[in-house]
């Protein structure tokens, strides 16, 4: 089943999706490809009796930048890699408490060359902090055509894959009813 939406419609389902357990903040016009940014954050701890004997605790995010370009070439792509990277690490803070952070990089297109698709795919972004210890970074990738039925990732990524299939399927479901 093709997606059947056009870029912007794409970009208010996916902020509707996200504003469920994401702080949604849509970019400024001069920010452009950027149209928002999406953030998660989670604290899980163990306590003994009371909070201050805390046995373990982790604490968990992910970042994702939500980019709409008309197509997507090998520039705009790395410039767009660039922009969520960076902005993705100068919210880590790695401690001893830090899990985990995901930076995730969605671009919604109208379409893409074979070669910026080609990057997106081969993107290997990842960071340990500390030799682990203090919990590392994972970068992911996914796009969004309409017309297309698949969404390709990098291999760190394919759980976005599935969660873009589910957000837009069930938006197609409901159009149709």
């Amino acid at each position: 089943m093709a997606l059947n939406l056009s870029r912007e419609d794409m970009l208010e389902v996916l902020l509707q999706a996200y504003s469920s357990y994401f702080d949604v903040e849509r970019a400024a016009a001069d920010e452009a490809p950027l149209a928002a940014s999406c953030h998660f954050h989670v604290r899980s701890a163990k306590y003994v009796l009371v909070k201050r004997a805390e046995l373990w605790s982790a604490n968990s995010n992910e970042h994702v930048y939500l980019f709409s370009v008309p197509e997507l070439t090998e520039d705009v792509y790395r410039a767009c890699e660039k922009l969520a990277y960076d902005r993705g690490m100068a919210l880590i803070e790695p401690d001893k408490d830090h899990m985990y952070t995901y930076i995730t990089a969605v671009f919604l297109c109208d379409s893409c060359t074979e070669g910026a698709k080609k990057l997106l795919q081969k993107c290997r972004l990842y960071k340990s902090f500390h030799f682990s210890l203090h919990g590392w970074m994972e970068f992911h990738t996914v796009l969004a055509v309409p017309g297309c039925e698949d969404f390709p990732t990098n291999r760190r990524g394919r759980a976005n894959a599935k969660l873009m299939k589910n957000i837009f399927m069930k938006k197609e479901k409901k159009r149709r009813v």
